[in-house]
């Protein structure tokens, strides 16, 4: 699959993003975000998922603003449906997930480590949501997600701030349930998800499946109503002025 790799533990599953540009979120990569998820929901030999990335020192930047840039109002509307679509498979997949987050996971990186149960930051990692830094609302599904996931009254700091937070401040929001260091980062996190993994299976996916379906029906029940306002906001002069100069800031570093 374009952009990612599943990988086997014994009864746990590595699905390891490793695309060039650092996991940098297009097309290519959320369809095959949408079938591995769907793959590891299939196979009941799977105990738990973990969620890492190829990059030592980044899990995942967000979208692909080189590639997207390119697309019209109707690509982007298609990207977008597509978008929710990895995060709708990823937060309702029916088994224990837990995201390593060994290293910068910002925007849809972020957005992609807050679909699991359990995110386990290493330290020093920045974590965060800067879509109004850029001049874009949260997709609705993402708004959804956040609000479920994180402490309410931190909301407003990641969502309408857009900072990025590191370590014990990780913690504290909600956007982490635990910091460790870096040597055996991922050694740790599989050591988590094999806490999850120990559970009784069907007791554990029937209870996560209800705790999620309220917030996975309201998502599919208006995403597609409020994407034109994300839309508008993209396709406007500054946020693309605002791409722009991303974009030509990355081809100088290329």
């Amino acid at each position: 699959m374009n952009g990612i790799r599943i990988e086997r533990q014994g009864r746990l599953a590595v699905l390891r993003l490793d695309k060039a540009r650092g996991n940098a979120i297009d097309a290519p990569l959320v369809e095959a975000l949408v079938a591995g998820a769907e793959e590891l929901a299939e196979d009941d030999s799977v105990g738990g998922v973990l969620i890492a990335s190829a990059h030592p020192k980044l899990f995942c930047p967000g979208l692909d603003l080189v590639s997207l840039s390119r697309c019209d109002r109707d690509a982007m509307d298609r990207f977008m449906a597509r978008f929710a679509a990895a995060v709708w498979a990823l937060y309702g997949l029916p088994r224990p997930v837990v995201a390593a987050v060994g290293g910068a996971a910002v925007a849809g990186g972020c957005i992609l480590a807050l679909t699991a149960d359990h995110r386990v930051l290493k330290r020093g990692a920045p974590i965060g949501l800067n879509e109004v830094k850029v001049g874009v609302p949260l997709p609705w599904s993402v708004t959804l997600l956040l609000r479920a996931t994180v402490h309410a009254p931190a909301l407003s700091r990641i969502a309408l701030l857009g900072r990025n937070f590191t370590d014990e401040e990780a913690l504290e929001v909600g956007l982490a349930d635990e910091v460790v260091d870096g040597e055996g980062f991922e050694a740790k996190a599989l050591a988590r998800l094999e806490e999850f993994a120990d559970k009784d299976p069907v007791a554990l996916v029937a209870t996560k499946a209800w705790l999620r379906e309220g917030v996975l029906a309201e998502m599919k029940a208006k995403e597609a109503e409020r994407r034109p306002v994300f839309l508008d906001r993209w396709f406007s002069e500054a946020t693309q002025s605002r791409i722009r100069a991303t974009v030509e800031a990355l081809s100088k570093k290329a």
